[in-house]
């Protein structure tokens, strides 16, 4: 699931179907740009028989994060997310960088360019700490069992 309306979701998407053809997934793509696109999105994902899910961060994923969640679970589509925030609104899994330690990092930028560094000479930094959420909750209510190598490997469980 994705909104085409959002430039880096594109290359996002583009990178999730050179995934899914290495890995031999048929990858059903499926768009969503407003809110009321949710219902006919999950039927067609529905209709297509989709096994997972996998959103492609946005901005409007994120703020529909809860949305999302409740319709994955309603139709029984396991859920993978980009950030910890998607799992605790009840999606199944996420894994990507830890958003607070962004923040954080970044008030180190503010800080030195209050101090008068110049903003184009600062390097550009990628996300240091990742982490893995598990929503055993939503394991539970979609019947699915949880690995225990996954469970220890999992940054956070959410029971």
């Amino acid at each position: 699931m994705w909104n085409p309306d959002v430039r880096g979701a594109v290359l996002d998407y583009k990178e999730t179907e050179s995934a899914a053809r290495s890995l031999r997934l048929q990858l059903q793509s499926v768009e969503v740009s407003r809110a009321d696109d949710f219902d006919r999105a999950f039927s067609a994902l529905t209709t297509g028989r989709a096994e997972a899910l996998i959103v492609v961060g946005s901005a409007f994923a994120f703020a529909n994060r809860g949305q999302i969640a409740s319709l994955a679970q309603k139709h029984r589509l396991p859920t993978m997310f980009g950030l910890r925030e998607f799992a605790d609104a009840g999606g199944l899994m996420a894994y990507g960088p830890n958003l607070a330690d962004a923040w954080r990092r970044a008030a180190t930028y503010v800080d030195r360019i209050l101090k008068g560094a110049k903003p184009g000479e600062l390097p550009v930094e990628q996300p240091t700490k990742f982490e893995l959420v598990i929503n055993l909750k939503t394991a539970k209510a979609l019947g699915l069992t949880i690995p225990p190598s996954l469970l220890r490997r999992a940054d956070e469980v959410i029971q």
